[in-house]
């Protein structure tokens, strides 16, 4: 058997585990400890097959499924296999969080929940494989609505079943210029049809070429529908209303696996079924993807929910994707493969690190989510002491979201700046003058994420309890919690210092994409047999060395260590705080998530829309708020919805339900028409 047969037998497992939970769908046991850690091996073993194919020649089939002339055709090449790699191993850590953070009576029966779950895993899958529009579009489809339903698992509050709506809605617009795309790639390319039926598949698309207007009509609109489902400005509004009203296992997954079929769409279009990029692609979206990325640190930082500044942070992350790929498309289209292996690279290798991190800190705050029953910031505090596992687990996803070594997280953002400093040169004085200010804007967007996990951190996990019940029921995760988080900081932590490996394997995908030729590309250096540095270009222009780097900081702190036990002979000092000379300290007067991030608002202040509640002095128990708003709510889509109705009111006022006035309406039609007839 080929390597697209086992997986498909793969899909087809995860489809029968979610099926089998419909036998007792209130069975906690039963979905818990049997169906999600049998989903757990069938991930492991699509990431193990999909990982020996990466380096293998595309593998293609036909499945006698569809309409008549209409099967599916599904692909294996390098790239798909990347991605099915980065599915197959975070749904593991996923699904083994899974198996122990359901609960009884927590919205959707968990045995429905799990059906959902794997065919939102199985259609992930099917996208990744399909190699023909239609068979892509239904598998598209698929992984929509059951995201959808999983989304809305506790549908009985409103605002989840609004933020469910919203999320569809955005889907299916994304999804309906994703269809016309592949239809002006499929009319562009049907002259060669056969059977009187156009050719849809990808191969034919692939073999064809496409004229410059056609090409960025292609373009535009699989930017449009892919950017739709990654949340690409002014697309994201979705996002941050979903992320917190799914369970957190579901908003791990949107966001570490669901978010990257669209940059797996945007590359499959962009690179492989579109031959040369116009210039103007890669700067459209280098452009989309700095505001996207600057957008979303700066709301991260004001936010006071746990999950809502996790979905803004995943915005700046999926803005630094689109960053990487809109570099990637301008070196191409001035013939600069050696860059656009490098931004390729980059993009790819940041894609699995951001499945990796931000998966594991959408766990942490499920954790502590189920212990606190709370996931405001002004509530939290001092979590440490009773949940150390979470509190450790969640410090290595933020240091990897922070972008800091020797993790994960630093590696393809040192990647991406490396291609801005090696990008002077091209043949465009306005690019050239773009790209400074392109690179400032990415470090920028660096540095707030950082200040973002270090509010994240620090209000929720140090310091003292802001609210004593709250620390009291507070407990740590259980053990099957705990595996799955286990997992993915381990996934963090080997990214983090093995980069050469991983690029090794890379390297085939970033060929595949660009083609035969002679140029060099940060696999090279791995394949050099160098497996400690990592050189993007040549190691005497950079290099990085990250397992030397974690060696130096854990012999400064085993050093440091043996020093205080030596000569303070490990005497620990107590003493009160220092208190400001106002002796009567309390858990209250303790940074809050608001205060800690009143400079940045003050600072970004034009970016926000802010409603101030302000106290009076008739007020017993005076207050202070401040509401933070998207100025895109106000600017694009309340006048969008406000048209919306303005032509529901006029359609209803045209059917009125009365025999005469369709009557009338028929007799104005015919005068009409016998009016253009006489003329």
């Amino acid at each position: 058997m080929h390597s697209i047969d086992w997986l498909l037998l793969l899909i087809t497992a995860w489809l029968l585990i979610g099926l089998a939970g419909l036998i007792a769908q209130r069975n906690l046991a039963w979905v818990g400890k049997t169906l999600y850690p049998l989903g757990v091996l069938v991930g492991l073993a699509l990431a193990g097959v999909a990982l020996m194919a990466i380096d293998n020649k595309p593998e293609a089939l036909v499945l006698p499924l569809g309409l008549p002339d209409l099967p599916f055709h599904l692909r294996l090449d390098a790239l798909s296999a990347m991605f099915l790699v980065l599915l197959g191993g975070t749904a593991a850590g996923i699904s083994i969080f899974a198996s122990g953070y359901l609960r009884k009576g927590e919205g959707t029966a968990p045995g429905l929940q799990s059906l959902e779950y794997h065919i939102f895993l199985a259609s992930m899958a099917l996208v990744l494989l399909a190699d023909d529009a239609y068979a892509f579009m239904v598998a598209w489809e698929s992984m929509a609505l059951s995201s959808f339903f999983l989304v809305t698992s506790d549908h009985r509050k409103p605002e989840i079943r609004h933020a469910g709506y919203l999320y569809l809605l955005i889907a299916h617009v994304g999804a309906i210029s994703i269809l016309l795309c592949f239809g002006v790639l499929q009319s562009s390319a049907g002259m060669g049809a056969t059977n009187g039926v156009a050719d849809y598949t990808f191969a034919h698309m692939r073999a064809t070429g496409h004229d410059a207007f056609w090409g960025s009509a292609a373009f535009g609109l699989a930017l449009f529908g892919f950017g739709a489902k990654a949340g690409l400005l002014p697309l994201h509004v979705w996002l941050p209303e979903a992320h917190p009203a799914a369970p957190s296992p579901v908003s791990a997954m949107m966001s570490g696996v669901m978010l990257k079929t669209a940059i797996y769409g945007v590359l499959r279009v962009s690179f492989d079924l579109l031959h040369q990029p116009l210039w103007w692609w890669g700067v459209a979206v280098l452009a989309l993807g700095l505001l996207s990325a600057l957008f979303g640190a700066i709301f991260s930082a004001v936010q006071s929910d746990m999950k809502r500044l996790l979905a803004y942070s995943s915005i700046e992350n999926i803005g630094l994707l689109f960053v990487g790929i809109g570099l990637a498309l301008t070196f191409q289209s001035f013939g600069m493969i050696t860059l656009t292996a490098l931004a390729l690279t980059a993009v790819l290798y940041h894609c699995l690190n951001h499945a990796a991190f931000k998966s594991l800190l959408f766990l942490c705050t499920g954790s502590v989510l189920h212990a606190t029953r709370e996931r405001s910031l002004g509530k939290l505090g001092g979590l440490i002491h009773p949940m150390p596992w979470v509190a450790w687990l969640a410090l290595l996803g933020v240091i990897a979201s922070a972008g800091l070594p020797p993790l994960n997280g630093f590696v393809s953002e040192w990647l991406l700046l490396q291609a801005f400093l090696f990008s002077p040169g091209l043949p465009h004085s306005y690019i050239n003058m773009l790209i400074p200010v392109a690179a400032a804007a990415v470090a920028l967007t660096a540095a707030l994420a950082g200040y973002v996990m270090v509010k994240f951190f620090a209000i929720v996990f140090l310091g003292q309890p802001r609210e004593d019940t709250i620390s009291q029921q507070a407990h740590d995760a259980g053990w099957l919690e705990r595996i799955g988080l286990s997992w993915l900081a381990a996934l963090c932590v080997l990214l983090g210092v093995l980069p050469v490996t991983v690029i090794e394997r890379l390297d085939f995908v970033v060929r595949a994409l660009l083609g035969a030729g002679d140029y060099t590309t940060p696999g090279d250096a791995a394949h050099s047999g160098d497996w400690l540095l990592l050189a993007p270009i040549s190691a005497d222009r950079a290099s990085y060395e990250p397992l030397v780097l974690l060696l130096m900081i854990s012999a400064v702190v085993v050093a440091t260590f043996a020093i205080v036990r030596r000569f303070w002979h490990g005497r620990v000092r107590r003493s009160a705080a220092w208190d400001c000379g106002f002796a009567l300290q309390t858990a209250r007067m303790q940074d809050t998530a608001e205060g800690f991030s009143q400079p940045l608002r003050q600072v970004f202040e034009p970016f926000y829309r802010l409603k101030r509640e302000l106290p009076t002095s008739f007020d017993r128990a005076p207050f202070y708020r401040v509401v933070v708003e998207d100025h895109f709510w106000y600017w694009l889509y309340l006048p969008v919805a406000r048209c919306a109705e303005f032509g529901a009111r006029l359609v209803a006022f045209l059917q009125r339900g009365r025999i005469a006035i369709y009557l009338l309406y028929s007799f104005l039609t015919l005068i009409v028409l016998l009016f253009l007839v006489r003329g």
